[in-house]
């Protein structure tokens, strides 16, 4: 499969109902991790604004497909740098329910820096597992790139 087909193949995957509800068992996984942890949460927007935070948000090619084929609206990058994630909403995330698992596992509260890097870890582990199972191209990048090449 050419790079140029990979996008068209992850939006194909993420709408088939087996494989969104294993993605989702594993986002209801994180959750639960995160809820049993109760890292704090200030609803800054900081996290979002990868450029003044200093660090990337990184997703695998389903998970970005899984977010944009469950937007209310065809997805619209503006030209240029993305300074942070398009879909934050003042302080707020826009796509919350359907957010990747970087996103999910995040948190600025530096007491949850060791469980947040195990947690991914894992998490992600899962993820290739899906992609493996469904036979899915697996790829990992920057969330802002892989928005763009779904658009």
């Amino acid at each position: 499969m050419t790079d140029a087909d990979l996008p068209s193949h992850w939006l194909a995957a993420a709408r088939r109902p087996e494989v969104a509800l294993g993605l989702e068992a594993i986002y209801e996984l994180i959750a639960e991790q995160i809820e049993a942890r109760g890292p704090a949460c200030w609803a800054s927007g900081r996290c979002c604004n990868f450029e003044k935070a200093g660090h990337l948000l990184y997703t695998t090619g389903l998970e970005a497909a899984y977010c944009v084929s469950r937007l209310s609206a065809p997805l619209a990058l503006p030209a240029g740098n993305l300074p942070g994630c398009v879909f934050q909403e003042k302080n707020l995330c826009g796509v919350h329910r359907i957010k990747p698992s970087g996103c999910r596992v995040y948190f600025c509260d530096a007491s949850a820096q060791q469980w947040q890097n195990d947690l991914t870890e894992r998490a992600l582990e899962l993820i290739r597992g899906l992609h493996d199972r469904h036979q899915i191209e697996y790829r990992y990048g920057e969330w802002r790139q892989m928005l763009r090449a779904l658009s």
